[in-house]
């Protein structure tokens, strides 16, 4: 208060409101603090909990992703060996990997380790529960697709197989050439030669179409009246 009074009326004046807005701002602040001051702190250590948790939790999927990828590595390399029949039950529990895509890369295989011992309806149906997953990534299911209509071309109307390939037999497309072949054997079925050659030609023409499609739709057009050899110094896979 010496200082205060030291000071001119003016001076003083804002100095001591200054010194009462300050004591105000001391006391909301420790009402502040006492009334909500446990309420905060309770947020805060929820908050560094679920951060905690959230670390843990992206920590183990991590570590669960990488020894699922050994094990499904494992299992691609007994296929290869020949011992696709003792994969059965590793492949069983990564289909229920946490990751999309080894859970996935399990399906396929389990599919095609099915087809490969004899059992059709099974690796159809692996298939066509891929293909119609909507949780999964459109690639995935693109390509169960394709393997389902491979399988079933010849028991369902060519159509139906024209329509559920329509979408993916477009030139540019990455599943072009499959899907192409499989919509111009189609076309053949319903007697379209002419359509089927022209679509042959232009699988021929698509660079991005793996080169055995390519030539094979060079020979096809061939025979249906359709020149698509110009396509064929292209070929660079």
């Amino acid at each position: 208060m010496r200082n205060i009074l030291a000071l001119s009326p003016d001076s003083s004046s804002e100095a001591f409101l200054r010194e009462v807005d300050e004591g105000l701002r001391r006391d909301q602040a420790q009402a502040f603090a006492k009334r909500y001051g446990t309420i905060i702190a309770g947020a805060i250590l929820l908050f560094l909990a679920a951060v905690g948790g959230f670390l843990y939790w992206q920590d183990r999927q991590s570590r669960i992703a990488a020894a699922d990828s050994e094990t499904l590595s494992t299992a691609l390399n007994d296929i290869g060996a020949n011992r696709a029949a003792s994969v059965g039950p590793a492949l069983e529990q990564l289909a229920k990997s946490p990751s999309e895509g080894i859970s996935t890369e399990a399906r396929l295989t389990q599919a095609s380790v099915a087809l490969a011992s004899g059992d059709r309806a099974s690796a159809i149906a692996l298939y066509r529960s891929i293909a119609d997953d909507k949780g999964l990534a459109q690639p995935f299911r693109e390509l169960a697709s394709i393997r389902l209509i491979t399988l079933e071309f010849d028991s369902i109307k060519p159509e139906v197989a024209i329509a559920r390939l329509e979408p993916l037999a477009v030139f540019g497309n990455p599943w072009f050439g499959s899907a192409g072949e499989l919509t111009a054997m189609a076309l053949l079925k319903q007697g379209r030669k002419a359509e089927a050659g022209r679509l042959f030609a232009t699988i021929a023409a698509d660079n991005q179409v793996p080169a055995t499609i390519r030539s094979r739709a060079v020979q096809i057009a061939g025979t249906l009246g359709v020149d698509a050899t110009a396509s064929l110094p292209g070929i660079t896979r």
